[in-house]
């Protein structure tokens, strides 16, 4: 059952940790499907038209270790290795690869809900010297939603990984074309990216902002925006057509941000870096705010 958190201007959608999404790559204590303002829908799914949402992407969905899992190289084949907030997958050749089917062992999860607030956890069983806690917490505000993650390293091996939230998005269903601004709090420097696919020349970069010429029939992407500098963690996207903002800010710096969209969608990434020795635990949060533009 979706669990509801709403107020007077917004609306946010919060799936169990077992229900609908099951594939082997978001995290499944973050399974934040809708977010909609003064009924304005500002989420949307990974694929624009006929998949099973049960493998794809969509709303505000976050991942953990995109370029590896935890333990993966640790296990051997037939084996099995952690995607945290999922549970455990099994091995089945040497290289991980995000987007593959693997079989899962899901960890367990506990989800409690309070007044404008859903606190979802996870515990995994311990393999290979590799085990973990995770609670995160989704609180409405009263102009948008926060996200408080808690990961403590309950394992005999360092606890080293990435988060991040993919951010599927698209004001009001408006494809992704004039209308709309990604605005951020650093220069870009297209020299130091590692990576840039624009097929269609549609995407335009400024000097702190990303702008589009029209629709992209192809997928674009950007990666490590940052050049590998520390900078703030936030970004703003605007759609001009509707009068309506969104900005996401990360209690913490990073030094990589990925840009990726489509046609329907743009997801700006931004990743948290983590490290914990047996016995160490943190804290982050994300926070994003909803907003009319003047």
């Amino acid at each position: 059952m979706a669990h509801i958190l709403k107020n007077n201007s917004l609306e946010v959608h919060i799936d169990d940790p077992l229900e609908n999404y099951q594939f082997s790559r978001f995290d499944w204590t973050g399974k934040i499907t809708t977010l909609k303002f003064q009924d304005v829908p500002l989420s949307i799914s990974e694929k624009n038209v006929g998949v099973d949402d049960r493998f794809f992407g969509k709303g505000f969905y976050n991942e953990f270790g995109i370029d590896t899992a935890l333990g993966f190289e640790d296990a051997s084949i037939g084996g099995w290795f952690h995607k945290i907030g999922i549970g455990l997958l099994k091995k089945d050749g040497n290289e991980y690869i995000f987007n593959k089917r693997y079989e899962i062992r899901p960890a367990a999860f506990e989800v409690k809900v309070e007044p404008n607030k859903v606190i979802i956890s996870c515990l995994p069983p311990a393999e290979n010297g590799y085990a973990y806690f995770l609670k995160k917490e989704i609180n409405l505000l009263a102009d948008g939603f926060s996200i408080d993650h808690y990961l403590e390293n309950t394992g005999e091996k360092v606890l080293a990984t990435d988060e991040y939230n993919h951010n599927f998005m698209a004001i009001n269903k408006d494809l992704i074309g004039p209308n709309y601004l990604l605005k951020f709090p650093f220069q870009l420097k297209p020299t130091l990216f590692d990576e840039m696919v624009n097929p269609e020349d549609k995407v335009v970069l400024g000097n702190r902002e990303f702008r589009f010429k029209g629709e992209n029939k192809e997928p674009f992407f950007f990666s490590n925006l940052t050049g590998g500098e520390s900078v703030d963690a936030e970004w703003e996207l605007l759609n001009l057509k509707s009068g309506i903002g969104i900005r996401e800010t990360g209690n913490f710096k990073t030094n990589k941000i990925n840009l990726w969209g489509w046609e329907h969608v743009v997801s700006p990434e931004l990743f948290h870096k983590i490290r914990l020795e047996p016995g160490q635990s943190t804290e982050w949060s994300r926070t994003y705010l909803v907003f009319s533009l003047p």
